[in-house]
């Protein structure tokens, strides 16, 4: 059952309430292409087989939750918090009588899931941990509900370390984002004025290294990170309770 929302994903969910519809389109113009690169090499990491069961929370406008079907044959649930983002997912499984086999959505909190211990042979997320009070709390309710020795993988924003690369981001983070933002609509200028300084701020409390500690704290073993498009995303994945992870 879904709480009241703390303020923070009290904000997120308001942020995001009016973007579905060109959410897709959008989001791969202002990252240039990227995110549905990054969206692609999550499924790799993941290697769904046709028999698996995958979660994907923070599933959107089901965007994973396709790509994993489509790679695989196997059942998803997708898994959000905005109802919003669910409807335009909705339509996307609705349209295709493939996806409409094999994905199930589901109106939940990634913080409190409905679901059995062990439930899924594997889960993803994507651009969760920001939008949540705990992400060590909630990253231990995720493993929960993968099977012992079953995948788990992740891509969220990063911070470019490189000397020229991280000013670089910084600029257009705080001045490309909103800028691109405003031509396409009120909400999507909001959304540019938020990323930079969100990320920046997550990047300062979970730093790399006490990230990965809080992976393996959940019960994720072997657990990977690979920056992606010179540090602007990252990919993480391990495997439930110490197993070995399949190679990308």
């Amino acid at each position: 059952m879904l709480t009241t929302p703390s303020p923070r994903k009290a904000h997120a969910l308001a942020l995001f309430a009016g973007l579905p519809r060109r959410y897709d389109a959008v989001g791969a113009v202002l990252s240039f292409g990227q995110d549905p690169r990054w969206r692609r090499a999550l499924v790799d990491a993941v290697d769904p087989r046709r028999s698996d069961r995958v979660l994907d929370v923070a599933t959107g406008t089901g965007l994973v939750a396709a790509a994993l079907a489509r790679r695989a044959g196997c059942t998803v649930v997708g898994l959000d918090q905005s109802q919003e983002m669910l409807a335009r997912a909705r339509e996307r499984v609705a349209g295709d009588a493939m996806l409409r086999d094999r994905i199930t959505l589901v109106h939940a909190a990634a913080e409190s899931l409905p679901f059995e211990d062990g439930a899924f042979d594997a889960l993803t997320f994507t651009y969760l941990l920001r939008y949540v009070d705990d992400p060590g709390a909630t990253l231990r309710e995720l493993a929960r509900v993968v099977r012992p020795g079953g995948r788990i993988g992740a891509i969220e924003f990063g911070v470019p370390a490189g000397r020229l690369t991280r000013p670089l981001w910084r600029a257009y983070t705080r001045m490309g984002l909103p800028a691109l933002g405003r031509m396409v609509s009120r909400e999507w200028r909001n959304v540019g004025r938020f990323l930079g300084p969100s990320i920046e701020d997550f990047h300062r409390r979970y730093p790399r290294e006490r990230l990965e500690r809080a992976w393996r704290h959940a019960g994720i073993g072997d657990v990977r990170m690979r920056p992606m498009s010179l540090g602007g995303g990252e990919l993480t994945w391990g495997t439930r309770d110490g197993g070995t992870a399949r190679p990308r």
